[in-house]
């Protein structure tokens, strides 16, 4: 949202904006996993934490000697950070970072490696959507449902929806989408890379 109104051209913009506002529904569900008691600093410090945590595991399991030395200065940078964090929630709201992460110890080591099969797995809930708290396939909400009063509102005329424009926009010129795949779609319905499927998850 901060870079959609400098992008070179129309449609790039428009983009930004439909990704934006998609992001802004995520962030609005993503909240709800904080707690909301936690303070501006407290909220800080786990931040840089998580964040110290991930370059350590990074560092930790890079194989290759000079990209391990990248991951390794942006872990001095963290930790420096995090040192900093501990200061100011001492300073001014009079607090231990213990009283906060009580167990400084990492979880267990994360490794960047292949993710298809979790993605893939992913790929089949494409019907999936929420329903207030929960999730449901969307071919069993109600026509007066939420989730079809909203796309019938933003989603209705798919010629304005810019994500579908620039995917067949793409496909006209090149024969098919642009994604890579190294066997079937998991939803047999997206598996056509010739057609840009507007009904999956949409459409009852």
């Amino acid at each position: 949202m901060n870079v959609s109104s400098l992008y070179k051209n129309d449609i790039g913009r428009k983009l930004y904006l439909e990704i934006g506002m998609v992001e802004e529904e995520h962030v609005t569900q993503y909240a709800s996993l904080k707690d909301p008691r936690c303070t501006w600093l407290e909220d800080l410090l786990m931040h840089d934490y998580t964040e110290t945590y991930l370059y350590y595991s990074c560092y930790m399991t890079e194989k290759d000697e000079n990209i391990k030395k990248i991951w390794e200065y942006s872990l001095s940078q963290e930790i420096a950070q995090l040192h900093k964090d501990v200061e100011l929630l001492k300073k001014y709201e009079k607090k231990d970072w213990e009283q906060v992460i009580p167990n400084g110890e990492f979880p267990e080591i994360l490794e960047l490696k292949s993710n298809k099969e979790y993605l893939r797995e992913v790929l089949k809930t494409a019907n999936i959507t929420s329903d207030k708290d929960g999730y449901v396939d969307a071919s069993k909400l109600g026509k007066d449902s939420g989730f079809y009063k909203y796309q019938q509102k933003v989603n209705k005329n798919l010629d304005e929806v810019v994500s579908h424009t620039v995917i067949e926009d793409y496909i006209d010129k090149n024969g098919e989408d642009y994604r890579y795949q190294e066997s079937p779609h998991p939803f047999q319905e997206l598996d056509d890379k010739k057609s840009d499927n507007t009904t999956v998850g949409r459409v009852k």
